[in-house]
């Protein structure tokens, strides 16, 4: 499908800032992939120019994941796909590693057993205060960092104000510039027809000038 495409446009282009996780955890909402999928999605990745690393225990080896997320900004000619191998519903002592896990609720009783079987003493909802410690102390480090951004936008604005009223209209306000459906092509019912991905073609050439 298209998001394949995009995926080795991507290799094509070298991509090395791209990265991408893949939790593989084996399990379809009807059951094991093995029922219907067999192919090595890494060697695909590879096929597609990707470098692609394989954490083998997703569930608890957080120190695994940091390596080759720190391994994948290192590789700058080509995006990474990370691999990551966990059990799905990891915890839960009567469905983990099944489809019963995916894409419902565990269930009350259930909740309660993974909690106790993970040595989890919070109760449901309950968040740690440990938790919220150190969520301020990013959310600190993030208001300290937009400050700075907020500071160089100010400059790029006075420097470049016709490109940042473009940045702040396309990006941040995401918003079309007026009168860009005004540009597109006229049809009427008695024009000959042609393939869809023409008339698309001719609709991106009329707009581009003036998106």
């Amino acid at each position: 499908g298209i998001s394949h495409e995009a995926c080795a446009y991507a290799g094509h282009l070298g991509l090395g800032k791209l990265i991408a996780f893949y939790d593989d955890n084996g399990i379809t909402i009807d059951g094991h992939t093995d029922l219907s999928f067999t192919e090595d999605v890494g060697k695909r990745f590879e096929a597609y120019g990707w470098q692609v690393l394989t954490v083998t225990d997703g569930n608890t080896d957080v120190a695994a994941i940091r390596k080759a997320i720190a391994e994948a900004k290192a590789c700058t000619d080509k995006p990474t796909l990370i691999k990551v191998k966990t059990i799905i519903g990891y915890g839960s002592p009567n469905k983990a590693d099944s489809h019963d896990a995916h894409g419902a609720p565990l269930g009350a009783e259930e909740g309660e057993a993974t909690r106790k079987q993970l040595g989890w003493k919070y109760g449901e909802f309950e968040v740690p205060q440990q938790v919220y410690d150190i969520f301020r102390k990013h959310a600190a480090a993030g208001a300290a960092k937009q400050a700075e951004w907020n500071k160089t936008w100010a400059a790029y604005q006075e420097k470049e104000p016709e490109l940042a009223a473009q940045f702040k209209r396309a990006v941040l306000n995401r918003q079309l510039p007026d009168g860009w459906a005004d540009v597109l092509p006229k049809l009427k019912p008695d024009d000959k027809g042609k393939a869809t991905r023409l008339h698309s073609q001719d609709c991106i050439n009329a707009i581009a000038s003036t998106l």
